[in-house]
């Protein structure tokens, strides 16, 4: 992969970049579309499919993560990928079962809260796969979903403080008919819990309707974290992980929520973890 893209590089092409851990959706295709926009067709569009084993913690679904390999690459056909790479974790992290695999990358600020705190192992993961990632592919451009507005605003930091030429994208989240966003993930809902998943929408839009109905003065946070709180406890298998509410750019948290303001949580609806965000 390096190889080519060097080459590519060498012919004057530009290189546009999505990552993902496959079971591809439209979600994804959007994002590969949003790379091709940004590279031209002139352009190469690479997909890597890398379930990334450091960014799960021991108790959580790496085992078990949806895979369709055969289905992504004719979805990554269908959108005009121009290459795929399908790395395994030998190739990725040599050594680390013998535990000779020792470096890392790690962002300090912007992981503290959110999923940082609910998985703590997880963006040390995210940073180091990445980082490895845009050496592989030399991409121009880099394009990422804003789902996971988190993730995305940590690679940001990692390509602007490590001096990455990379240009990031952050694409929108693309949603199903009823609000619920796009992720793999949601293939392990049964249809009761997939009907009580939409709960995170429902959730978003509670905090934007009290933004306007406050008309400009903001809402405390603390009523707006019982108010989805009460909403999430009323659907029988949803469970809150945590609701935040923060400076999109920064990640700080605010103490009252107007316009401008980002809000994101994450739910457990059975045994499955979903994570939604929005601005207000």
């Amino acid at each position: 992969m390096q190889r080519q893209a060097l080459s590519w590089r060498r012919q004057g092409l530009k290189i546009g970049f999505v990552p993902t851990m496959g079971y591809l959706h439209a979600g994804h295709v959007s994002l590969i579309r949003r790379a091709r926009r940004a590279v031209g067709a002139a352009g190469r569009v690479v997909v890597s499919i890398y379930v990334n084993p450091t960014q799960f913690a021991p108790t959580e679904d790496l085992s078990k993560y949806p895979r369709d390999l055969a289905g992504d690459l004719e979805r990554c056909r269908e959108a005009g990928a121009d290459a795929v790479l399908v790395p395994n974790d030998a190739s990725m992290y040599p050594g680390r079962d013998e535990g000779r695999y020792s470096t890392y990358v790690v962002e300090e600020r912007l992981t503290r809260r959110m999923e940082g705190e609910s998985r703590p192992t997880h963006f040390r993961g995210v940073t180091t796969v990445v980082a490895k990632l845009f050496l592989l592919v030399q991409p121009a451009v880099a394009v990422f979903g804003a789902k996971d507005w988190q993730q995305a605003s940590v690679i940001r930091r990692m390509v602007a403080d490590l001096c990455f030429p990379v240009r990031v994208i952050v694409a929108p989240t693309v949603r199903e008919r009823d609000g619920l966003a796009m992720s793999s993930r949601n293939k392990y809902l049964d249809s009761d819990q997939r009907t009580q998943a939409t709960v995170l929408w429902r959730a978003l839009q509670l905090v934007s309707a009290r933004v306007r109905e406050a008309a400009g003065r903001g809402v405390p946070v603390g009523r707006l974290q019982r108010e989805v709180a009460k909403l999430v406890a009323k659907e029988s298998q949803a469970r809150l992980d945590y609701v935040a509410f923060f400076h999109p750019e920064t990640l700080e948290p605010v103490t009252r929520v107007g316009a401008g303001v980002r809000v994101a949580l994450a739910v457990y609806v059975g045994a499955t973890r979903l994570i939604d965000n929005a601005g207000v």
